[in-house]
C-alpha cells in the first residue's frame, strides 16, 4: 500500500509497530482521529486542553530487581559475543488526571502523535529522511542530566557512552548501504537539548546520509521496511539482538520503538516511536522507556535511565496560558 500511495503521489501518515506486525496508514488523519506534528508537518485538535488544574503526573517503575534480573542475563548475552550492544525497555505504570490529548497538546517534540484510546508519544529521534532522493538518519544514543556539572563533556567524554554511539553509528550506516550509495557520515556526536516537565536533559545524535539506489515514487515501503527496526533501539548484530530482547524483556514493545512518518506527495519524514505512552484494554496508561546495554553498562546507571526517560518535554514559554499552569503544576 506504502509502495502504491507514493507511487500516485498521494500523501500519507503511518505508523508501524516495533515488530512490524501492525501498521496504521491514514490519507486523511483527522477523519481518523489521528493527530500528529512531525517537523512542523501536522494537524491539531480544535479543541482545548481537558486537564484539571493542578495536574498530576505520577510513575511506577518496575522494581529494580526486576531490572536487574533482565540486565543480567543481557550481560551474560555480551560475554558470550551473542550481541555486542543490547536496547533494554519496560513499560511503567503512569497515573495521571491529564489526558492522552492533553500531554499530546502540552508537549514539544520533533514527532508527536496521539491516537485516542491507543497512544501518545513525544520523540526526540528522527529515522530517516528522504528529500530528492537523498537520505538521511539521525541514530540518537547517549543521554545525561544537564543539570549535572560539565555534563556535555562528561557525556562525549564517557567511553562506555562512546563505544555505544559509535556501534550504532556503524549499524545505521550498514543499514543505509542496504539502499543507497556514497554512505557518509556527515556529523558525529552533536548535543540536543531537551526540557521535560522535570527536568533538562542532554542527547547525542549524529547524521549519516547516501543516496538512493531506486526512486522514492513506488518503491517508498521497500525501503523503509528493509531497513526495520531502527537500529538505534535494538542493538546489534541486529537479528540476533531482536531474538535477545524477545527473551528479556517482560512484555512486548507494541508501537513502542516502531517508526512513524509522513509523506507528502515527494518526501519523506520519519521519526522513532520513543518517550511513548501505550493504554491497555483496562484503560491503564503505560510510559515505555529504556537505554543501550554494553559489557561496561552499569545496572544501576542504567535502571535511573530509564527513569529518567520518563517525562513529557515542554517548552518554557507556552502561548497558552493553561498550558502553563499545566507544565507548573508537572513541575
Amino acid at each position: 500500500m506504502m509502495n502504491e500511495l507514493s507511487a500516485q503521489a498521494k500523501p500519507f501518515v503511518f505508523f508501524i509497530d516495533f515488530d512490524q506486525e501492525q501498521i496504521i496508514i491514514s490519507e486523511d488523519p483527522t477523519r481518523d482521529q489521528i493527530y500528529f506534528d512531525f517537523l512542523g508537518y501536522k494537524n491539531e485538535p480544535t479543541n482545548e486542553l481537558d486537564g484539571l488544574s493542578p495536574a498530576y503526573f505520577d510513575s511506577y517503575p518496575i522494581p529494580y530487581e526486576e531490572y536487574e534480573a533482565a540486565f543480567d542475563q543481557v550481560i551474560l548475552h555480551l560475554r558470550r559475543g551473542d550481541s555486542y550492544l543490547l536496547n533494554l525497555a519496560f513499560p511503567t505504570l503512569i497515573q495521571t488526571n491529564l489526558s492522552m490529548k492533553d500531554l499530546y497538546l502540552m508537549s514539544e517534540a520533533k514527532f508527536k502523535a496521539f491516537i485516542p484510546n491507543q497512544f501518545v508519544f513525544f520523540s526526540p529521534e528522527r529515522f530517516i529522511d528522504i528529500i530528492d532522493g537523498q537520505v538521511s538518519t539521525y541514530p540518537m544514543k547517549g543521554t545525561i542530566d544537564a543539570r549535572l556539572p560539565n555534563a556535555s563533556q562528561r557525556l562525549l567524554n564517557d567511553p562506555k557512552e562512546l563505544a555505544e554511539h559509535s556501534t550504532v553509528v556503524d549499524l545505521l550506516r550498514n543499514d543505509l548501504s542496504q539502499v543507497c550509495t556514497q554512505v557518509r557520515v556527515k556529523r558525529f556526536r552533536y548535543i540536543d537539548r531537551v526540557i521535560s516537565q522535570e527536568k533538562e536533559l542532554l542527547q547525542v545524535s549524529s547524521e549519516i546520509t547516501g543516496q538512493l539506489t531506486v526512486p522514492l515514487s513506488g518503491h517508498l515501503g521497500d525501503i523503509l521496511f528493509q531497513m526495520l527496526p531502527a537500529g538505534s533501539i535494538t542493538g546489534a548484530p541486529k537479528r540476533k539482538t531482536l531474538e535477545i530482547i524477545k527473551t528479556v524483556e517482560a512484555t512486548p514493545r507494541q508501537y513502542y520503538t516502531g517508526v512513524c512518518g509522513y509523506y507528502d506527495g515527494t518526501n519523506l519524514r520519519t521519526g522513532v516511536m520513543i518517550r511513548m505512552i501505550q493504554m491497555d484494554h483496562q484503560n491503564n496508561m503505560y510510559y515505555y522507556s529504556g537505554g543501550g546495554i554494553t559489557a561496561q553498562s552499569n545496572p544501576r546507571t542504567e535502571y535511573q535511565e530509564l527513569i529518567d526517560k520518563i517525562y513529557v518535554p515542554t517548552t518554557r514559554d507556552h502561548q497558552d496560558s493553561r498550558r502553563r499552569d499545566l507544565q507548573h503544576s508537572l513541575s
